[in-house]
């Protein structure tokens, strides 16, 4: 299968960052991604070359521009482009949403808000003598500015302590009755409040947590079998699936160093 990114994939607490140049031999058009959609707040940075974010009936050519949660897009894209992924439950990412869309769900950012960070993080990346943790704190940096002054509501404690309860759990089944009794709430009331709170069901939560550590793992060089088992996925093929669905690429297209 030929390479349509190469980079890499950093984890921290709530967000991730992806760094990826566009795959030797995709030629002037770049790389085009299928239409996807996943449950973050993604925050696109053009770090050279060019992107291009699309929904339904719109789209943003900018160098810098950001997508809401569960809302289905497609890239395009050619050079180095930074995805970074902020969870919506997180301050963060409620910050974001606020400051951010507004009744938009695409929407372009004001390049001035990041400084100098994208020629940092370019210079970084380019550096093979980087460290992870490096990359790491200029990608919070990055979330922190397009954040701002993190204004945001508080979330609700018990959807926070079902999700943390499920995320350190994957690798059993998560089942909503056993959820509902770490939330001190009736299965029917959790899976109310869980959706008003998240916007997704709680079994599709908990599916896009088990994407999240299989790419986890995937991103530290495990294989796609072996971070599909310790996710909880069925098999690698699940994983494979789930992950095109969600990010509108292949797994085995990507390089990650």
């Amino acid at each position: 299968m030929p390479t349509a990114g190469q980079g890499r994939i950093l984890f921290w607490e709530g967000a991730s960052m992806w760094v990826l140049s566009a795959g030797p031999g995709l030629g002037e058009e770049g790389y085009r991604g299928t239409f996807h959609s996943h449950h973050a707040v993604q925050i696109s940075i053009a770090l050279d070359g060019w992107f291009r974010l699309e929904t339904a009936d719109h789209w943003v050519d900018a160098a810098v521009a950001a997508v809401a949660p569960d809302v289905r897009h497609a890239i395009r894209a050619n050079g180095t482009v930074a995805y970074l992924y902020v969870e919506p439950e997180s301050r963060a990412g409620r910050a974001v949403i606020g400051r951010v869309f507004g009744s938009q769900r695409l929407a372009q950012v004001d390049r001035d808000l990041l400084g100098d960070l994208p020629q940092q993080l370019t210079a970084e990346f380019r550096d093979p003598a980087t460290t992870h943790s490096r990359l790491i704190d200029i990608g919070r940096a990055l979330v922190s500015r397009v954040a701002g002054a993190m204004e945001a509501d508080t979330p609700d404690a018990r959807v926070s302590k079902v999700i943390a309860w499920a995320a350190s759990n994957l690798a059993t089944p998560v089942r909503l009755a056993d959820a509902a009794a770490v939330a001190g709430l009736s299965p029917d009331r959790l899976r109310h409040v869980f959706v008003r709170h998240t916007g997704l069901p709680f079994r599709t939560y908990v599916l896009w947590l088990r994407l999240l550590k299989a790419t986890e793992a995937f991103a530290r060089g495990e294989s796609l079998t072996h971070a599909a088992h310790a996710a909880g996925f069925a098999d690698s093929a699940h994983l494979s699936r789930t992950f095109r669905r969600t990010f509108g690429i292949a797994a085995a297209e990507l390089r990650i160093n």
